[in-house]
């Protein structure tokens, strides 16, 4: 396997992998300058193991590999689907000089050296989320493969970075889009969908997602199959959660108006609701966004308007109309209410969606068929 360093120059990662019985009975792995030497490690390697099969766990437990090495065995090995983010970040860790080290020579300070280098153009946030990443390596490096990482070190790591400021939690976002904002967008939208067939009905997607309090990814998996008209609820499949990319199937409750806006919408060919792809309907909320002169070079991030924070006023929006944190939880999907309480210490108190023209216009009947993501 080719791997490129910080430094521009490549090396070459050479696994062996033996099977018994379908139970993994040896694996392991070492780092070459040359693919020559490389392919010749493999060979010789397997032989040796064929010729003296005592040496199958044992000598792999004794030995101390580099940490890239591991890293690649934690992806190998793990059955569970790693998400596109961790993989990422586990990569852009083997470029750095820590990924050089032998587990046995790695402690907390060499983590919190780690976490420094990190800093440079990354935030607190940031740098947490590669250390939490790493643990989980550290987590199963002994245990999986007899590699000598000491969990306790970096368990001793993350705090001391906590302690210095080096991570710190993600601020939380509070922008809502205004009345104002929200006209000038969909009258926007409303231009594009007039003019030109096939473009993403937005007009209708972002009321939803105020409505319904859904991320824009979960909005275009919700299935028509998945929707309980009866009891105003829907099955949102792979629903974010911290612990589990897939599988992760929650039903939730849809509010009045969530409903109308899915029951207005014609049933095409497609088993989705909404069937487009999450990246378009960001990217053409943004170019809008830019083009209005809501959003600006200038600005910092948390002060410009985001898809996702269509959301957070669904969320309020809640509140704002009498629902308990319970009650709203069964709909915005979040399984501690200690996350909402920041919503119920909101000043206004009221629906400022009452009547608003665009609900009606999200449910008005167009004459359109939805056929895979285009209008018909």
């Amino acid at each position: 396997m080719l791997r490129k360093r910080a430094d521009g120059s490549r090396s070459f990662l050479a696994q062996i992998s033996i099977t018994r019985g379908g139970r993994r009975v040896h694996s392991e792995a070492q780092t070459f300058e040359r693919r020559p030497a490389a392919a010749a490690w493999i060979t010789r390697r397997e032989a040796e193991l064929k010729e003296n099969p005592e040496l199958l766990g044992r000598d792999a437990k004794a030995r101390d590999p580099l940490l890239r090495d591991v890293i690649d065995l934690y992806v190998a090995d793990s059955r569970k689907e790693i998400g596109k983010t961790k993989a990422q970040v586990l990569e852009a860790i083997k470029r750095y000089d820590i990924a050089d080290l032998r587990c046995s020579k790695i402690g907390s300070v060499e983590v919190l050296d780690f976490a420094r280098d990190l800093c440079n153009g990354r935030q607190p946030q940031t740098v947490a989320n590669y250390l939490s990443h790493l643990g989980a390596v550290f987590a199963i490096a002994r245990i999986a493969w007899g590699a000598p990482l000491d969990e306790g070190a970096m368990k001793d790591a993350l705090k001391g970075a906590k302690r210095l400021g080096i991570t710190g939690k993600s601020k939380s976002r509070s922008r809502r889009p205004t009345l104002d904002e929200l006209d000038r967008l969909l009258s926007h939208f409303l231009v594009s969908e007039t003019r030109y067939r096939g473009v993403i009905p937005m007009t209708r997607i972002v009321p939803f997602a105020i409505f319904s309090a859904r991320r824009q990814d979960e909005i275009t998996r919700l299935r028509w199959a998945d929707f309980d008209e009866a009891q105003k609820r829907v099955l949102v499949r792979d629903m974010k959660h911290p612990g589990e990319k897939m599988g992760n199937d929650t039903w939730v409750d849809l509010p009045d108006e969530a409903v109308a806006i899915i029951k207005a919408t014609v049933r095409g060919k497609a088993e989705e609701i909404f069937p487009y792809d999450p990246g378009s309907i960001s990217a053409s909320f943004t170019r809008a966004a830019i083009l209005l002169g809501i959003n600006e070079e200038s600005m910092a991030d948390h002060d410009r308007l985001h898809f996702h924070d269509l959301r957070h006023e669904g969320v309020s929006r809640l509140f704002e109309i009498g629902y308990s944190i319970p009650r709203a939880a069964l709909v915005s999907g979040h399984r501690t209410w200690a996350s909402l309480k920041r919503y119920t210490h909101l000043g206004q108190v009221g629906d400022k969606f009452a009547g608003w023209k665009w609900q009606e216009r999200a449910t008005a009947p167009r004459g359109l068929r939805l056929v895979g993501g285009s209008s018909a």
